[in-house]
């Protein structure tokens, strides 16, 4: 059988961001993707220039009755990512609530952007939304350490801290918890972030069962957009195929982003020259040239079980 994911996410003409970041290696690894664009741009916002279209809450609501009337809306997954507006999210969650009643085993894995590095950089008024609408249908969610904080109301300055920020938010209704960086000291020192996963299984017996894991991720000194979408995107397609296994599903899904990563730089180091910092252009993702990376990913990077 098919497995079909709605993705409602940003577009972008040039570039990949949003559902450009997310809908490529999904195909690739045998996923049917159909893709709600919430945003049309000519490219990301970090360009100096970007024109294009928003989609609003009702504009969405038509395309989903769309393909209601049409009895095509059995989704086995429902992935978003950047919103602005408040009606939006708020339609995304009736929507999803209807999917979830046609097929009571779909999977929603949301990536609940709010912002970085202590400040938001959405409207104020979507935390709540996210908070006390969206975590508690969501399935598999991935915020940063500040997300995380944001959402708990929890200050995390230690891993102890993030272990109890995560069972906050698994106790608010997700099965599966990943925070995708963080400040937190690594103990290979201060050139790797810090990321941290916690997933709940239920046995045929009805017991549960957690595993947590942490990896050690090495930075790298450029800034990337898409990333977050990608990483989003990899982990529902690897815990799709590793669906008690969060270790193996991590290792693969940030073993994908390193490959992606450390090719795009490279291509923007060359493309920019000796000592010239690279352009938003230039470090747009590597995402067709790394097609092989994407459906077999080298594992270079592992997980430790806590």
């Amino acid at each position: 059988m098919d497995c079909r994911v709605l993705s409602i996410q940003s577009h972008v003409v040039r570039g990949y961001v949003g559902n450009k970041s997310a809908t490529f290696p999904l195909q690739v690894l045998g996923f049917e993707v159909d893709s709600i664009n919430s945003v049309q741009f000519s490219n990301h916002t970090g360009y100096e220039h970007w024109k294009g279209q928003v989609l609003t809450a009702d504009e969405l609501h038509v395309l989903y009755e769309g393909i209601k009337l049409n009895k095509v809306s059995q989704y086995d997954y429902v992935l978003t990512g950047y919103t602005r507006d408040v009606s939006f999210l708020e339609m995304v969650v009736n929507i999803l609530q209807e999917l979830k009643i046609i097929n009571p085993s779909l999977v929603y894995v949301c990536d609940p952007v709010l912002g970085d590095n202590g400040a938001m950089y959405v409207p104020e008024d979507l935390l709540p939304v996210y908070r006390d609408k969206v975590v508690p249908v969501a399935d598999i969610i991935t915020p940063n350490q500040f997300e995380a904080e944001l959402l708990t109301g929890k200050k995390i300055s230690t891993e102890k801290d993030a272990i109890e920020a995560i069972d906050m938010l698994l106790a608010m209704g997700p099965h599966t918890v990943v925070i995708t960086s963080s400040e937190l000291l690594s103990p290979l020192g201060d050139q790797y972030l810090v990321a941290l996963g916690s997933q709940t299984t239920v046995g045929l017996d009805g017991t549960k069962k957690k595993q947590q894991i942490r990896m050690d991720i090495p930075k790298v000194d450029a800034v990337f957009v898409g990333t977050g979408d990608l990483f989003a995107a990899m982990l529902l397609a690897w815990t799709h195929h590793h669906p008690n296994d969060l270790k193996t599903a991590c290792e693969k899904t940030v073993s994908v982003m390193q490959h992606v990563i450390k090719r795009t730089i490279s291509y923007a180091q060359d493309m920019a020259g000796p000592g010239i910092r690279p352009s938003p252009a230039q470090l747009e993702l590597r995402l067709v040239q790394s097609k092989v990376d994407i459906e077999e990913p080298s594992i270079v990077m592992e997980a430790t079980v806590l």
